[in-house]
């Protein structure tokens, strides 16, 4: 009796289920009875199996050549603006950027060897050459700071009195203070070299000019240890602030103006050079979007920018034709 009534049991159950199953195949006056889901609930499954999935970003189609190197100073990776421009420029273009921080020098030499495809550099007199004899082409300025001395906050040598960078350098040497020079033929050694000449002073020799041979960071790490004055751009003094000892004696002299200009190694000169990465890479330095990075870069951390953005001008437009 019991298995009987199992199977009684399981047999309703059975057709109670066909039962609804078949409820969802009746019409009545040709119209489904509960056969689909609701309309509402139809509706949003079908929304569900159309909606596309979002289209991948659109990668840059990648360039024929593309590695670029770029010789620059080392101001321009010091204060990290390179850091923040590189990735942007290689986002949006495919290419990638190999980048060899040297003194202007050094960076220009590399150029008349054809061993870089552009130069971003800062000392205006040593490129003009380059772009007369043909090494390089398409020369324009891209943004300016400016030369600044910075020494002990004492100031043993009394360089703040002085008007001029020249008068500041006369009285170190007349003080016999220690003064670190990067003496490496960057832009910023020509400078300084320069400011010797206008003083009438040659320091080479004395024991209070100390040579490091290296880039500007380090040369300012140098003459912090020691107590001593050196030339600097704003923008690296700026960068290491916080870590130095060292501070502002001597600024503001028309000779003091420091500006940066991008060139391309010419291709017909030398075959080996990548010249669209070169004039890509130039180009963009030069965009709108580019010059505004230049503009804020350093503002939010230091409270005022490391660099000016001079897009579309010519030098004479910063120095007064001089």
């Amino acid at each position: 009796m019991k298995r009987f009534h199992r199977i009684v049991v399981l047999a309703a159950m059975m057709a109670l289920v066909a039962g609804c199953g078949g409820a969802g195949q009746q019409r009545t006056g040709g119209q489904e009875q509960n056969a689909q889901p609701p309309a509402q609930q139809q509706q949003q499954t079908e929304q569900t199996q159309q909606t596309p999935e979002p289209a991948a970003p659109e990668q840059p189609a990648a360039p024929e050549n593309p590695e670029i190197i770029l010789a620059t100073t080392t101001s321009t990776q010091d204060t990290g603006l390179l850091d923040v421009l590189i990735p942007i420029f290689e986002e949006q273009t495919g290419y990638i950027v190999k980048t060899i921080a040297v003194g202007t020098g050094q960076a220009l030499k590399m150029g008349e060897n054809g061993e870089a495809d552009v130069l971003l550099v800062h000392a205006p007199d040593s490129e003009k050459p380059l772009v007369e004899s043909g090494v390089a082409i398409n020369r324009r300025l891209v943004m300016h700071n400016d030369f600044i001395i910075i020494g002990p906050a004492d100031d043993p040598a009394g360089v703040k009195e002085t008007t001029t960078a020249a008068e500041a350098l006369k009285n170190i040497a007349d003080a016999g203070a220690i003064f670190v020079s990067r003496g490496d033929d960057s832009g910023t050694h020509k400078k300084e070299l320069s400011l010797w000449k206008e003083a009438g002073i040659d320091p080479k020799g004395s024991d209070w000019y100390q040579e490091t041979g290296q880039g500007m960071g380090a040369t300012i790490n140098v003459a912090n240890e020691k107590l001593g004055y050196t030339l600097t751009d704003r923008g690296t003094y700026l960068a290491q602030k916080k870590n130095i000892d060292l501070v502002i004696v001597s600024e503001g002299d028309a000779p003091l103006l420091n500006i940066y200009h991008v060139m391309q190694v010419n291709p017909d000169k030398f075959p080996m050079v990548n010249g669209e990465g070169a004039r890509a890479f130039a180009d963009f330095l030069l965009t709108e979007e580019t010059q505004e990075i230049i503009k804020n870069f350093g503002v939010d951390k230091y409270g005022e920018p490391l660099f000016f953005p001079d897009g579309g001008k010519v030098e004479e437009d910063l120095t007064g034709g001089k």
